[in-house]
């Protein structure tokens, strides 16, 4: 038997029980899945690796492999599967389920299991694997034990729509655990005699239809905006001295143009300012947003701008912006903050007076009348003057700096990387230089980050997920990244043999935690080095060369701006910039502290 031969294969009832399976996922749209090796997992491993449609990747590691599925579904925006033996190679899945849970990407964890009379009897490698996942999985079920009969493989085929509806659901998608007991024989060895189900497969398979677009909720929401108390969707709007601002936290969409599209429409109604956070699609179509405002966090540490430029009404976009500066000056505004949450999620930690609307900025957008854009208010025009100064100021600043400073690299990708590059940025420091220092742009850059749990586990594996994942062959991305972030997740080099595509990986070597330097605990030493900022001992070119990955060493600027212009097209490099991280807390305080100076001698026209 081949793949192309037949669909379905009848050796065993565990083969036939896997390829009705992988069938069923094949017709629903999947196109990717992630496989550990494994005794127990045997069926479906092999049902997915001869499947003709379907991307099956190996890969060691259960940690990276299950944060390389993690990336890939967050750039195909549609369930990638995750495959693994029993006992304790489904409890490695966990970190990444648990981000894909709190950033809503859809998974499908797929756990091989003994059969429920080899459980709790001393049967090696195995453990509870019930509900393995907590309230981390937006839903569970434990599959039958597999039985070669018409109605019980389509009780199989049901539940996998089911699953890949729920991982997809508008109301929050995730992360679905399915168990999946087998008995012996494991290997696609023919039974002793034909099995006697034989299925008409264009029958079997005919509800089964090609699924990526999201369930929405059953109930429909009408967006109520948060203008509506003062005026009507007729257009006639009362904003000419209106103190209004709008919010635009981290967004990862998969059509980012339609995203700044709806946020455009939604701004130009309003007339206000946005204050757009360097992982929000925003700044790299800066061309639609004359009123956007990139350098809030530096504006707000200035106390007469952060007394002067308060507003009256607030609408938030998704979550909040990473910046400490703004969440903290939003707390002490006591006017109303309305929250787009298409999942209806608390996103205020502030505990301010929040109201959320359930909805999404499109369906916001598409309430909207036809209008002519609203001139800005004397409070916009404040916020923009602010942003034209801290803008130069910082423009200014990091175009003289020579030192290999952390927020400059951030500041140097976004001018100089190829337009339309997808960008994985860890978290960390490099996720709050981002904020900072990104400056808004026309390059349409895609920027993709783990948000959900904040973790550095699975940086490196996610980013090539991301790669891999790609929309087209031979995607190329970037990875900015620390060096601790980096080697915690080192196993994700394993899959550099199975990447489509290529992934530059700009190293921000700061020999440590360089974001605890911020915090007080920086000032108490020891323990401070050896327990916080915890430096390895770690030749990065040597450990690229145990990978077959090519490494070259950045010692000016000229050179990091000459290696990221043109990305390779196949595998793995890493660009290693070395920085001091106890003076780059300083440097940056510096640039804080100079735009205050700035904004003295530039005045106020506010």
């Amino acid at each position: 038997m081949t793949a192309d031969s037949m669909t379905l294969d009848y050796r065993n009832t565990n083969t036939l029980w896997a390829s009705v399976a992988v069938a069923t996922l094949a017709k629903l749209g999947l196109k990717t899945a992630v496989v550990c090796p494994g005794s127990r997992s045997t069926p479906l491993t092999y049902a997915l690796a001869v499947h003709p449609d379907i991307d099956a990747i190996p890969i060691l590691d259960e940690r990276s492999a299950s944060f390389f599925a993690l990336g890939c579904a967050k750039q195909q925006g549609q369930p990638v599967v995750l495959v693994c033996t029993s006992g304790t190679a489904g409890a490695n899945f966990y970190p990444a389920v648990i981000e894909a849970c709190e950033s809503q990407v859809p998974l499908l964890a797929l756990t091989a299991d003994r059969p429920p009379e080899l459980r709790d009897c001393g049967a090696g490698q195995a453990i509870d694997q019930q509900k393995l996942y907590g309230s981390f999985a937006v839903a569970y079920e434990e599959l039958a034990v597999p039985e070669a009969s018409e109605p019980m493989l389509a009780y199989l085929r049901q539940r996998l729509v089911w699953a890949w509806s729920r991982a997809m659901d508008g109301r929050g998608k995730g992360p679905v655990h399915l168990n999946c007991p087998f008995r012996d024989p494991l290997p696609p060895i023919p039974a002793g005699q034909p099995l006697s189900v034989q299925l008409d497969e264009a029958t079997f398979f005919a509800g089964v239809q090609p699924s990526s677009a999201e369930v929405q909720p059953s109930a429909t929401y009408a967006p109520t905006l948060p203008w509506t108390a003062r005026e009507t969707y007729s257009g006639q709007r009362q904003v000419s001295g209106e103190r209004g601002l709008i919010i635009a936290g981290p967004a990862q969409s998969q059509d980012p143009a339609a995203y700044v599209q709806a946020v455009a429409k939604l701004s130009q109604y309003l007339g206000w300012p946005i204050l757009a956070e360097g992982l929000s699609p925003l700044r790299n179509y800066s061309n639609q947003f004359p009123n956007l405002v990139s350098t809030y966090d530096t504006i707000l540490r200035q106390p007469e701008w952060a007394t002067t430029l308060q507003p009256e009404r607030v609408l938030q976009l998704g979550p909040l912006p990473i910046s400490k500066t703004l969440r903290q000056w939003l707390g002490q505004v006591a006017h109303q903050r309305w929250v787009v949450s298409e999942t209806g999620r608390n996103l205020d930690p502030t505990h301010g007076p929040v109201q959320p609307l359930p909805t999404t900025v499109a369906a916001i957008a598409a309430a909207i009348p036809a209008h002519e854009p609203t001139a800005p208010s004397a409070y916009a025009l404040a916020w923009q003057q602010a942003e034209r100064q801290m803008r130069a100021h910082l423009d200014r600043a990091l175009t003289q700096m020579e030192a290999l400073f952390e927020g400059k690299i951030a500041w140097l990708l976004a001018q100089h990387l190829p337009p339309q590059t997808p960008i994985f940025v860890a978290n960390s420091m490099p996720v709050r230089d981002v904020e900072y220092f990104w400056p808004p742009n026309d390059h349409r850059h895609q920027i993709y980050f783990s948000r959900g749990a904040n973790g550095i586990d699975g940086t490196l594996s996610t980013a090539l997920g991301i790669v891999h994942g790609g929309r087209h062959s031979g995607q190329r991305g970037i990875l900015l990244t620390g060096d601790l972030a980096l080697l915690h997740d080192t196993n994700g080099f394993l899959a550099a043999q199975h990447l489509q595509g290529h992934l530059t990986i700009v190293l921000v070597n700061n020999q440590g935690g360089g974001i605890f330097e911020n915090l007080p605990i920086a000032q108490f030493e020891p323990p401070f080095e050896k327990f916080f900022a915890t430096p390895q001992k770690i030749e990065f070119q040597q450990l690229c060369g145990a990978y077959g990955i090519e490494y070259t060493s950045i010692n000016h600027w000229a050179e990091l701006k000459r290696q990221v212009a043109v990305l390779p097209e196949q595998g793995i490099r890493l660009l290693e910039v070395r920085t001091d991280r106890r003076l780059d807390v300083q440097r940056r305080q510096q640039l804080f502290q100079q735009g205050v100076e700035a904004k003295q001698q530039g005045g106020y026209g506010g």
